[in-house]
């Protein structure tokens, strides 16, 4: 059975959109059917407008489509990027999850695999609890959270986050990230297609 992956992101000046991006590309090297999507902006344009980077990221995603329960539906894997605030998903991610509650009363939303990437500011802006907020979220819907863990040496290159991979907003995109976030990927894919076996 193919692996039908949704990235799904979040992303205020750019960051999360390259970190899907970059998961999308290697979940379809990895054999899965990949959905890039990204989730609706909810902040008043007023407000967006008075920030010129974040200005420039909605146009920049605008083409992307937005992720909607069917795409949800659809998936089989999970991958959420999402900057975190203060420590937290961002409320634009709270407000999709919730447009799920009809999924995850028919049992919709379990038994797929999902995992979560994130950035921040700093390198302890509170990345590791946005992505176990993300995992406890998940946890309701019964599906089977695929943490990167230990499991590649890009992990330790990265800063050794084995609940997923964390980018600190500004810093580059070297070869250590591209493939961090490439093993998350992958191993998500893999281990859907285990579970879908």
């Amino acid at each position: 059975m193919t692996v039908k992956l949704a990235v799904l992101f979040y992303s205020t000046y750019g960051t999360n959109h390259r970190m899907a991006e970059i998961a999308a590309e290697a979940g379809r090297e990895a054999g899965a059917e990949v959905r890039l999507l990204r989730i609706a902006e909810t902040a008043p344009e007023s407000v967006i407008a008075g920030q010129e980077a974040w200005k420039a990221q909605v146009e920049r995603a605008a083409q992307i489509p937005a992720a909607t329960p069917a795409d949800m539906e659809w998936a089989n894997a999970y991958l959420f990027s999402a900057p975190t605030r203060f420590g937290q998903a961002p409320s634009q991610v709270r407000a999709f999850i919730d447009t799920l509650g009809g999924l995850w009363s028919q049992g919709k939303l379990a038994d797929k695999a999902a995992s979560a990437m994130t950035s921040a500011q700093n390198a302890h802006g509170g990345q590791e609890a946005t992505i176990l907020g993300l995992y406890t979220t998940f946890l309701h819907w019964g599906a089977v959270i695929v943490a990167p863990g230990y499991t590649d040496p890009a992990i330790y290159r990265t800063g050794g986050n084995p609940y997923g991979y964390s980018h600190t907003q500004g810093a580059e995109f070297d070869e250590a990230a591209r493939a961090s976030i490439s093993h998350q990927a992958a191993r998500l894919v893999t281990m859907a297609g285990r579970l879908s076996a």
